[in-house]
């Protein structure tokens, strides 16, 4: 009932992610649903690896479209399996570098996040919320590091945050 009501967003990261998917929130339409999968590497992978937003309509990442953003990963079941082709899914974030370790699980079409075909609902296998702050990553831009307070992925939670509040009026 949480999902067909028009007036809620969510967020699953890793674990969130897999029982998003598990349970066919985010691809509610579909009849073949998407499935996560164990790495291909058949081991936990951990670790700090690039994405890119692509044009996307996720309440969350929409207005970080074209950014490439380090973040971190941590998982043992992390393959986004997608039986149907690229662009019946709504792809939110991707991994940068296809091969491994760039994609560290093998996910098709180098995915790392989907979202809700309204954009409300967000499934992500990294974890941008261990990203916040640029003394978490294991790399920032040395032009940047002493002069950015937070790093890019706030940005995502201050987005949740406007949408709420301009529902609430």
């Amino acid at each position: 009932n949480f999902y067909r009501r028009d007036d809620t967003l969510s967020l699953g990261i890793c674990n969130g992610c897999q029982l998003m998917i598990h349970l066919g929130l985010i691809t509610p339409e579909h009849e073949q649903k998407p499935q996560m999968l164990h790495n291909d590497s058949h081991k936990f992978e951990s670790g700090f690896v690039s994405v890119e937003i692509p044009e996307n309509h996720s309440v969350m990442l929409e207005t970080l479209t074209g950014s490439k953003l380090g973040v971190w990963i941590a998982h043992g079941e992390g393959k986004f399996s997608l039986p149907k082709a690229k662009d019946d899914y709504h792809i939110a974030a991707q991994y940068v570098y296809p091969e491994y370790p760039g994609n560290p699980n093998g996910s098709d079409y180098n995915v790392a996040a989907l979202c809700s075909s309204d954009g409300r609902h967000l499934a992500m296998m990294p974890h941008p919320e261990r990203a916040i702050f640029p003394w978490q990553w294991a790399y920032y831009p040395a032009n940047r590091k002493n002069r950015d307070e937070i790093s890019p992925w706030l940005e995502a939670f201050v987005n949740a945050r406007k949408w709420i509040e301009k529902r609430k009026k």
